[in-house]
């Protein structure tokens, strides 16, 4: 895990003399040890008359924008001096990153538009659920175009939650939480194994390198594969994994072709789970086994509750779902697909550490500072800023709203326990697969 022994401060002035587009950048910084007062001259970044500081911040320093006028931009940053790099492991490097993706492949100009026909296939913007299945392919990708640089940003790689014990970093518990699924599964090397909604292939990675095996990542989304195809070189898992393009309603492959299935918290977004079942059916060998996470309402939700009907509409539209099923639902729809359920079980009851502590406005945290009340607050006046000089697309900074309200509903959801990300099966396909 990684710690933070020191923390220094640098308060950064930009002053603008006259019409030129450079500037004198003053520096004075308190570090650990001593006081250090230095003058550089650097080239700024100039957009629109704003200047920006010449760097962007990483997870080991913090931004505070302090505000400009037409002589000075004033930039406060805390800066952790940390042991090791795990932290910077998790997330994009900064601001620039996150603007840099923001909208995906939609074109920067159209990003409002795909905002505002995405919130209106949702119920408080006047859309239902029929719409919502109707649409899903449609629904589903503006989603993830929309936010999947905001995932990476403060999220890292792996797009989930995971049970914790006390102690444990978030980053720790998501890598166990991925190693237990694929020790569910059995995995030994060399076994073709699918990844069903694979995002930008997190997941897949950690579970390829765990069990020596050969992984194909399959989403709908082309910028998040053009990501993982990215992140696959750089960790040199080109080789053995893969992604496929296409709707996991509608699998390309033909029937028996894989060792393994696994979902993480990603069939949540089909339209109908028996369809999406079916088809992990076809496509997994007999007598081989499909593991899942789900996102579900427990028993405890109340569907003539507005309370408990709020919090559920919440999680929806702020993460690109059509309804989200009950945990006997999901078991239903899996023994109509065919499958025989070995064991399911919620593993969110008797966490030492509940799931949505990352979100939690009262939680602070080194280790997920960018989740917490002040990271989200700094994140939500940086988008402003981005939007604001021409960086970030508009509507960026609606987009950061309905995934604030995905967080306030995840959080009541957890608390109050009628939601779960950490519904956990392991189902097997039979030997003969005739039903």
């Amino acid at each position: 895990m990684a710690s933070t022994k020191k923390v220094g401060i640098s308060l950064w002035i930009c002053r603008r003399r006259g019409r030129k587009r450079h500037s004198t950048l003053h520096c004075l910084s308190l570090w650990p040890s001593s006081l250090r007062s230095s003058t550089s001259k650097f080239k700024i970044i100039y957009f629109k008359g704003c200047y920006l500081p010449p760097f962007v911040s990483g997870l080991c320093s913090i931004p505070f924008f302090l505000g400009f006028s037409r002589s000075y931009f004033l930039y406060l940053e805390v800066v952790f001096f940390l042991e090791d790099w795990e932290l910077l492991e998790m997330s994009k490097a900064g601001a620039l990153d996150l603007a840099s993706g923001l909208g995906g492949k939609i074109e920067k100009d159209d990003v409002l538009s795909a905002v505002d026909k995405y919130e209106k296939y949702h119920v408080c913007y006047g859309g239902d659920e029929e719409e919502r299945k109707a649409n899903y392919t449609d629904m589903v990708n503006k989603y993830y175009d929309l936010v999947t640089s905001f995932y990476e940003y403060g999220w890292g790689e792996s797009f989930h939650f995971a049970p914790r014990w006390k102690g444990e970093s978030l980053r720790e518990s998501i890598k166990r939480h991925e190693h237990f699924l694929a020790l569910q599964l059995g995995l030994k090397p060399k076994q073709k194994v699918l990844d069903v909604g694979c995002g930008i292939g997190g997941p897949l990675r950690e579970i390829a390198r765990f069990s020596s095996t050969s992984v194909t990542g399959l989403n709908n989304n082309e910028y998040q594969i053009a990501r993982g195809k990215a992140l696959n070189s750089v960790v040199g898992v080109d080789q053995t994994c893969n992604f496929v393009k296409a709707d996991f309603m509608k699998m390309p492959f033909p029937d028996n072709t894989f060792d393994a299935v696994y979902a993480i918290e990603a069939t949540c977004h089909a339209p109908d789970a028996v369809g999406c079942y079916k088809e992990i059916f076809r496509v997994l060998k007999p007598g081989q086994c499909f593991a899942a996470y789900e996102w579900c309402m427990t028993d405890s939700f109340d569907p003539n509750n507005q309370e408990h009907q709020k919090i559920k509409g919440e999680i929806e539209i702020g993460d690109g779902l059509p309804d989200i099923r009950l945990t006997r639902q999901c078991l239903e729809a899996l023994k109509m697909a065919g499958f025989e359920v070995i064991r399911e079980k919620d593993l969110a009851v008797g966490s030492p550490v509940p799931w949505y502590l990352p979100l939690d406005k009262s939680h602070f945290s080194l280790s997920s500072f960018r989740l917490t009340a002040m990271g989200r607050f700094i994140t939500k006046n940086m988008v402003m800023a981005l939007e604001y000089v021409g960086l970030a697309p508009k509507g960026s900074q609606r987009v950061q709203l309905f995934l604030e309200q995905a967080a306030e509903g995840l959080v009541a959801g957890g608390k109050k326990e009628i939601f779960t990300p950490l519904y956990f099966f392991l189902a097997r396909k039979p030997q003969s697969d005739v039903l």
